[in-house]
């Protein structure tokens, strides 16, 4: 099954054709380049600055600050972020609208943004001004930031040609892990994941050939799973034993960990558009 934007909407197609060669598609095409460096530059300071207030509601980072102060801070670079993520982004896509009509990257990289608007807005950026407390409104923001992101995790693990970027997704939940985890809890998690990472090399390189593709795909994925796993169990380790440390509470700090995650998933889905 196919979840690329041409297949929700079919209609649209004779518009997405002309857009490259009207404004703005056609004026942006000759300087695509330009555009894309901005949009990465617009991703980067935007995952500083979500990295920055979301280890803060973890309990890490500029602990030397309360929660409120570190999203005081951030927030115009945020918004800044934001808005250049949104403007570029629509300006590249207008000039090659059609290679993303049919990506189902795209779909993903879309799922993403909107649950990483509704988590950072909705969730993180409140939660923080009330020194790590979770209002009602932001509970229900919650639910739907998660039922998309969730969404957006499915589109991108089942598509074709793209569900190998969800290892970024799971690399980035690893280290976030490893960095906020502290004593006993992190020589034990580093210790599993290098056991994990020298068991998966081992089955993908000698146990199987390199060419037997057939075997290969269904235990890479498996090895996706355990390790997705593993560190899952050892966020929830991390936030049941901080407690409420940093003024977070634990649903607060699992959130926190989400609206990581979120950006890093919209951002590697938009570099496996070009691989699709």
């Amino acid at each position: 099954m196919s979840l690329a934007p041409q297949d929700f909407f079919p209609a649209i197609a004779p518009w997405v054709a002309t857009l490259d060669d009207t404004f703005p598609g056609a004026w942006v095409k000759p300087y695509f380049a330009q555009w894309e460096v901005l949009h990465l530059l617009s991703i980067a300071l935007l995952g500083g600055a979500s990295i920055l207030l979301n280890l803060r509601l973890i309990g890490y980072g500029l602990t030397d600050e309360t929660p409120a102060e570190v999203e005081r801070n951030v927030r115009p670079w945020m918004h800044l972020g934001v808005a250049g993520v949104i403007v570029t982004g629509l300006l590249i896509g207008a000039s090659n609208a059609e290679r993303l009509y049919t990506s189902e990257a795209f779909t993903a990289k879309m799922l993403g943004l909107a649950a990483a608007i509704v988590l950072t807005y909705g969730v993180a950026m409140p939660a923080a001004r009330r020194d790590g407390a979770l209002g009602g409104a932001g509970r229900l923001w919650a639910l739907a930031g998660l039922a998309i992101f969730a969404l957006g995790l499915l589109v991108f693990g089942v598509s074709k040609l793209v569900n190998p970027g969800l290892w970024h997704v799971i690399t980035a939940a690893a280290l976030v892990v490893l960095f906020v985890t502290r004593g006993l809890t992190r020589i034990l998690y580093l210790t599993g994941l290098v056991a994990l990472i020298a068991v998966q090399w081992v089955m993908t390189h000698l146990v199987i050939p390199p060419d037997d593709f057939a075997r290969l795909d269904p235990a890479n994925k498996a090895f996706a799973w355990v390790f997705a796993a593993w560190v899952l169990g050892a966020a929830v380790v991390q936030v049941v034993t901080a407690g409420r440390s940093g003024g977070a509470g634990a649903a607060t700090k699992g959130l926190a960990y989400a609206a990581l995650l979120v950006w890093v998933m919209t951002a590697a889905a938009g570099r496996w558009i070009a691989f699709a």
